[in-house]
C-alpha cells in the first residue's frame, strides 16, 4: 500500500511521524495530574520525636498499590510496615517502625491519580538532627523511560485511528456516498479501525508497567494485566475494544451491502447506519472521557458529555479532511463539487461545536487568565488555539477553491453530455449502415456460393480475446486522459494544495492535543501551589507557636559623633525560658551593615527586680555580633538595653521592652 501513496501524501505521513516524535520526546514523562499538597512530617522539617506513621495529602483521589508509599532510612533500607491506607479524604498514610533513630529519612510515593495518570516523587525529613543519606531521589519519576515513550506513542496513534475511522466513515455516509465503492476510501477507514484497535491493545499491555515499575519486562506480566483490568482505565480500554467489534460490523455493511444498493434503496439503510454509527462513535469517545481529565474535578457530570461532543467534532472535521485528501489524490473516481460543499458545511458545524466545547474545557482546566501563561497546560493550550485558528484560515481558502471548482465541473459536465449525445447518434447511424451492407453482401455470397462458410471457433475466440484487450487498453487510456485533465484543472489543484496544508496543520494539532492530555491541568497546578504555600505558612505559624516564637527588636540610635547614626537589631531565638541564641546587627540608615568599636546588651526584668544581666556578644562578621546560650531565668516583660559605642567618646544606650518566655 505504501508504494501507491503519492509523494505529497508520503511527505504528510513523514510530517506526522516527525511531529509525533518531536512532541512526545520533548514532553518527557507524563506530568502528574494529582499533586502532592501536604505531608506529615513535612518536607525538610526536623522533628524531635520519631513519628508513628507518615501521611501524604494529594489534590485529588489516588489509587494505591502495596509499594505506593515507602519510607527509607539514611542507608536506604525500608522502615515502613504494612500496606498504605487511606487516612481520610485525599490523605493517605503508612505505618513506620517505632523508635526510629536520629537521621534523615526519605519518603517516596508512586500512585495513580483519579484521571489515570501516574504520579511519583520523593522528599526528606529528619529525626533529631539531619544526617547524610545514601538515597537518591532525583530519578523518581512516573511514566518515563521506554515504556513511557511507547505509551505516549500508543495514545497518539489511538487518537489518530479514532479520527480517521469516525471522520472517514462520516465523510462517506454524509458527504460522498459514492465513496463507499472507492478502494482508497475503504482502505483509509479500515486502516483507521486497525490503528485504533492495535493502539488500544498496546495501551492495555503497557498500562501495568507504565503506572508501576516502568520496566519493559513487565509488559507481559499477567498479574499486572489482571490488576489493570480492575481499574477505571483498564475498564475504559476493554470497553473500547468491545465497541471496536461493533465498529467492524458497521464498516462491513458500509462498504459491502450499502455500496451494492441502488440509490433509492440506500435511503433507509443510510438512516440506520447513521444512527448506529453515531452510537458507536459516541461510545468510543466516551472511553476517553470516562477515564481521563473530564471524569474528575469540577462539574464532572457536565464535563464528560462535553468531552464526547468535543472528540466527535474533532474526528468529523479532521477525519473528514483526511478522507477528502485521499479522494483528491488517490481516487480514480472524481469527487463531485457537491460532496466537497457538503463536507464544508459539516466542517463548519464541527468547528462551531469544537470552539464551544473548547471554551468550556479551557475554563474548567485553567480557572484563571494567569494560568494561560503561568502553567505548562495553559502554554500548550495557547499553541493549540493558534493551530486551530490557522486551520480555520486555510479552510476558508478551501471553500473558495470549492466554489470555483463547482462552476468548472458544471461546465465540463455539459460538454461531456453533448459529446455523449453526438457519439450516440453517430454510433446509431453507423450500426444501421453496417447492418444494411452486411445483409446485401450476405445475399450476394449466398447467391454465388449457395451459403456462407463457418469461420471456425478458433478464429472467433482469438478475435474476442483481442477485442477484450483493446477494450481494456482503451479504458486505461481514457482513465489516464481523464486524470490528466482533472489534475490540470487549476481549481482542483488549488483545492488539493489547500487541503494538504490543512492536513499538515491537523497532524501537528493532534500531536499537541495528545501531549495536552498528558499534562497537569492549570487549575490543579495552581491549586497545588496555593495549598503548599498555605501548608508552609501554617507550619511556620505552628512552629513559632510551639517555641514561643523568635523575637526581633529594632532600635534607632544616634551617638552624636561622626558616623554615629544607625539601627541596631537584636534577635532572640526561640525567645523562651532557658537557653537562647542572640544575634545583634548594626546598620547605617541606608540599610548597609557597618562595624563599630563596641556593642553590649543588658536584660532587666524590673517587675521581679532581676538584672541587669550583662551580655557581651562576639563579633562574627561586618555589622554582626552573636552570643549563644543566653539564659532567660523566667518569663516576663524584659527590658532589652543595647549600648552602642561608635568612637572612643561617642556612645549611647537604647532600649525596648518585650515579652520573653
Amino acid at each position: 500500500m505504501t508504494q501507491t501513496i503519492a509523494p505529497r501524501v508520503r511527505t504528510l505521513l513523514l510530517l506526522l511521524l516527525a511531529a509525533c516524535g518531536l512532541l512526545l520526546t520533548t514532553a518527557g514523562p507524563a506530568s502528574a495530574h494529582a499533586a502532592l499538597t501536604g505531608s506529615d512530617p513535612q518536607q525538610g522539617v526536623v522533628v524531635d520525636k520519631a513519628p508513628d506513621q507518615v501521611s501524604l495529602t494529594f489534590s485529588e483521589k489516588v489509587a494505591l498499590s502495596n509499594d505506593s508509599l515507602r519510607v527509607l532510612d539514611p542507608k536506604g533500607k525500608t522502615v515502613q510496615q504494612g500496606k498504605p491506607f487511606e487516612v481520610g479524604g485525599t490523605t493517605y498514610g503508612v505505618k513506620v517502625h517505632s523508635g526510629l533513630p536520629d537521621g534523615t529519612y526519605t519518603v517516596t510515593y508512586q500512585v495513580v491519580s483519579a484521571d489515570s495518570h501516574p504520579v511519583a516523587g520523593a522528599y526528606t525529613f529528619s529525626v533529631g538532627a539531619p544526617s547524610t543519606t545514601s538515597v537518591s531521589v532525583s530519578g523518581d519519576t512516573a511514566g518515563g523511560g521506554a515504556v513511557g515513550w511507547l505509551y505516549g506513542f500508543g495514545r497518539y496513534m489511538s487518537y489518530a485511528g479514532f479520527i480517521v475511522l469516525v471522520g472517514g466513515a462520516a465523510f462517506v455516509l454524509g458527504c460522498w456516498q459514492r465513496g463507499a465503492g472507492v478502494k482508497p476510501m475503504q482502505r483509509l477507514v479500515v486502516g483507521g479501525w486497525l490503528t485504533l484497535t492495535s493502539a488500544t491493545l498496546l495501551l492495555l499491555l503497557l498500562r501495568g508497567s507504565y503506572t508501576g515499575s516502568g520496566k519493559m519486562g513487565d509488559i507481559f506480566d499477567l498479574d499486572l494485566l489482571g490488576n489493570v483490568l480492575q481499574t477505571k482505565a483498564g475498564a475504559a480500554l476493554v470497553s473500547r475494544l468491545l465497541l471496536l467489534a461493533a465498529a467492524a460490523l458497521f464498516i462491513s455493511v458500509l462498504f459491502g451491502a450499502y455500496d451494492k444498493r441502488e440509490d433509492e434503496e440506500k435511503r433507509d439503510l443510510t438512516f440506520g447506519l447513521a444512527v448506529g454509527g453515531t452510537v458507536v462513535a459516541a461510545g468510543l469517545a466516551a472511553s476517553w472521557a470516562m477515564a481521563e481529565h473530564a471524569s474528575v474535578g469540577l462539574q464532572a457530570g457536565i464535563a464528560m458529555p462535553v468531552d464526547v461532543v468535543h472528540l466527535l467534532a474533532v474526528a468529523t472535521w479532521l477525519g473528514g479532511l483526511t478522507a477528502l485528501l485521499v479522494a483528491l489524490y488517490r481516487s480514480d473516481a472524481p469527487i463531485e463539487s457537491a460532496a466537497v460543499r457538503r463536507f464544508s458545511q459539516v466542517a463548519f458545524g464541527s468547528v462551531v461545536a469544537l470552539v464551544a466545547t473548547g471554551v468550556y474545557q479551557s475554563w474548567r482546566q485553567l480557572g484563571s487568565w494567569s494560568a494561560f501563561t503561568g502553567t505548562r497546560y495553559g502554554q500548550l493550550l495557547l499553541v493549540k488555539i493558534g493551530l486551530v485558528a490557522l486551520l480555520v484560515g486555510i479552510a476558508f481558502l478551501s471553500r473558495r477553491w470549492t466554489a470555483q471548482l463547482a462552476d468548472t465541473v458544471a461546465q465540463r459536465g455539459k460538454r461531456v453530455q453533448q459529446k455523449e449525445r453526438v457519439a450516440a447518434n453517430a454510433s446509431g447511424s453507423g450500426s444501421a449502415s453496417a447492418s444494411g451492407s452486411g445483409s446485401g453482401s450476405g445475399k450476394a455470397k449466398g447467391a454465388k456460393g449457395g451459403g456462407s462458410k463457418d469461420p471456425g471457433p478458433s478464429k472467433g475466440a482469438a478475435g474476442s480475446k483481442r477485442a477484450a484487450q483493446l477494450a481494456r487498453q482503451q479504458a486505461a487510456m481514457d482513465t489516464a486522459r481523464q486524470k490528466r485533465t482533472r489534475d490540470a484543472d487549476p481549481n482542483r489543484f488549488g483545492l488539493r494544495r489547500s487541503v494538504l496544508a490543512e492536513a499538515g496543520v491537523a497532524v501537528v494539532l493532534l500531536a499537541v492535543t495528545t501531549v495536552l492530555t498528558q499534562t497537569e491541568p492549570g487549575r490543579t497546578e495552581e491549586d497545588a501551589k496555593a495549598a503548599k504555600v498555605a501548608s508552609s505558612s501554617s507550619s511556620s505559624s505552628s512552629d513559632a507557636s510551639d517555641s514561643s516564637g523568635a523575637l526581633t527588636l529594632d532600635m534607632s540610635f544616634d551617638t552624636g559623633g561622626t558616623d554615629g547614626k544607625g539601627v541596631v537589631t537584636v534577635d532572640f531565638d526561640p525567645a523562651r525560658v532557658g537557653g537562647n541564641e542572640m544575634h545583634v546587627y548594626v546598620q547605617r540608615p541606608n540599610g548597609r551593615a557597618f562595624d563599630i568599636p563596641e556593642v553590649k546588651v543588658a536584660l532587666t526584668l524590673e517587675a521581679k527586680k532581676i538584672g541587669p544581666l550583662a551580655i557581651t556578644p562576639d563579633h562574627i562578621a561586618t555589622g554582626h555580633w552573636s552570643a549563644s546560650n543566653v539564659q532567660i531565668p523566667m518569663a516576663g516583660d524584659w527590658k532589652v538595653a543595647v549600648t552602642v559605642r561608635t568612637s572612643d567618646i561617642d556612645q549611647t544606650t537604647v532600649s525596648k521592652n518585650a515579652q520573653i518566655g
